[in-house]
């Protein structure tokens, strides 16, 4: 079996698709479209921030893992240094992220972008967080089943984003912990919220995303108490 750095890669074979329930596929395009359109001239404007500071490109497009494990391309704007290497996973105090790209990540501006994928229906509302392939494919076999579903805009992983990556910082080997101790704690919250994917609960999500926003430039983030567990 092939390895990366010692740890084994595994073929990725979540099994088939998931099917994503008709009235949330509506609730998506709902919710999408009308903030894309709200949201126009503030990502006019970020897209004008990330230009003039850390210069192009204002995306950052990469591969990502979808509904039964087929690969799309992922869209946000650029927080890290063009060019810059190292970790698939980022730190919260990861020196490769730009002064810029901080605060976006810290506001979660970074990710309006991904509104484009939820139309396109690489993504939905609400679903697991969307996984590069190759730690995908280096997840544990017995979490893989995550990527039969479709990943989503936000989630209950997405809600504890600050404070996992907070455990990242000063790891000696980060992507070791994250497949390690992360993964499991985060497809376990993911099957929680699977097993009652309802369109009530996807807009309580959402609701609940909308506060932790709304507190993040004052530092009060309820859901990273308790070192995220």
């Amino acid at each position: 079996m092939e390895t990366i750095e010692g740890v084994p890669r595994q073929a990725l074979s979540p099994g088939p698709a998931a099917r994503l329930a008709p009235g949330r596929r509506v609730l998506d395009v709902v919710v999408a479209v009308p903030l894309l359109l709200l949201l126009a001239p503030l990502l006019a404007l970020l897209a004008l921030v990330v230009r003039v500071t850390t210069g192009p490109p204002v995306l950052f497009r990469q591969a990502r893992i979808g509904a039964g494990g087929e690969e799309f391309t992922f869209y946000k704007f650029r927080s890290m240094r063009n060019g810059s290497e190292g970790p698939q996973v980022t730190g919260d105090a990861d020196p490769r992220v730009t002064g810029t790209g901080r605060q976006l990540r810290r506001l979660g501006l970074d990710e309006l972008p991904q509104l484009w994928n939820v139309l396109r229906g690489d993504m939905t509302l609400v679903g697991p967080r969307p996984e590069v392939p190759d730690l995908a494919r280096r997840y544990p076999p017995e979490h893989q089943w995550v990527f039969r579903h479709r990943p989503g805009l936000t989630g209950p992983c997405q809600l504890r984003s600050r404070a996992y990556a907070a455990q990242l910082d000063g790891c000696p080997d980060p992507e070791g912990y994250y497949l390690k101790v992360l993964v499991p704690r985060r497809t376990a919250l993911d099957a929680e919220f699977l097993s009652r994917a309802t369109a009530w609960n996807v807009v309580r999500y959402v609701a609940r995303t909308a506060l932790y926003l709304f507190r993040a430039p004052w530092g009060r983030d309820p859901e990273c108490r308790g070192g995220g567990s």
